[in-house]
């Protein structure tokens, strides 16, 4: 983990949640990317852009931020990038080589039964970067225990498991799977391979019409420090997923989300 990307919004939230990102990146001694994306505007009828006021103005914003963060030993970078947000973030993931993505729940100030906000549900939803849900005024600790759970153990995706694997060694947390079989479930779907064997202590199997009821079920019995789901077309969330915004009603958590790439 030597690259984390860190997208910040207008959040009441973004002074705990770049705390957050400072003490996560000291533990494994990575590089910071603070970034705000906004688009390209013209002024009605006049055709004057506004860029160079929008940059100043977010670039102030995002200092101002970090003035209040005890940045510790961490090397932190701040952007202001210009364009589409997905498309942006993914070159700069690219660019910066970065390893995860550091998302909070609502990275704008929204309705308080919204868990992911539409940017927050959009970046998780579409980029292909591994991405870390941090609740809202979460203080960073060691995961010292981890739940994984996945409708499909097969694994083609080269360091699909990478993230995790970085987390588990550097705070020697133990995870525990979850294979929950679902009515898509195929016969080679619990089989394990080696590196998905090394990185599991407990091994949990349940039946649940999806991936997220299977984690319902199992959460309070494993009480993990952070939960850890995958993200295809068909995953963990499926339809809370197929709309950007998700409210609490549909799913909440409490603990941080890692939301590996994919596993296929």
């Amino acid at each position: 983990m030597k690259n984390i990307l860190v997208p910040v919004g207008s959040s009441k939230n973004a002074v705990s949640h770049l705390q957050y990102a400072v003490d996560f990146a000291e533990a494994f001694g990575a590089k910071l990317f603070v970034v705000q994306v906004y688009n390209v505007y013209t002024k009605a009828g006049t055709m004057i852009k506004v860029d160079n006021i929008i940059e100043r103005e977010s670039i102030q914003f995002l200092n101002s931020l970090m003035s209040q963060i005890d940045t510790k030993n961490v090397d932190v970078t701040v952007k202001v990038l210009k364009g589409k947000l997905i498309d942006t973030l993914e070159l700069a993931c690219k660019v910066a080589n970065v390893d995860l993505v550091l998302v909070e729940p609502r990275t704008n100030s929204i309705k308080d039964e919204v868990y992911l906000g539409k940017t927050s549900g959009k970046i998780i939803k579409q980029m292909q970067v591994p991405a870390l849900i941090v609740p809202e005024g979460y203080v960073f600790s060691a995961p010292i225990s981890i739940l994984m759970a996945v409708k499909s153990a097969i694994i083609k995706k080269k360091n699909a498991l990478g993230p995790l694997s970085a987390i588990r060694e550097r705070f020697q947390s133990s995870v525990d799977l979850l294979l929950v079989k679902t009515p898509f479930y195929n016969a080679d779907d619990f089989k394990l391979n080696k590196d998905l064997k090394t990185l599991v202590n407990n091994i949990t199997k349940t039946e649940s019409p999806t991936t997220y009821q299977g984690v319902l079920r199992h959460f309070e019995s494993h009480n993990p420090d952070m939960l850890c789901v995958v993200r295809r077309k068909r995953g963990f969330f499926t339809k809370k997923w197929e709309k950007n915004t998700i409210l609490k009603k549909d799913f909440h958590s409490d603990i941080p989300v890692l939301v590996l790439s994919g596993l296929k």
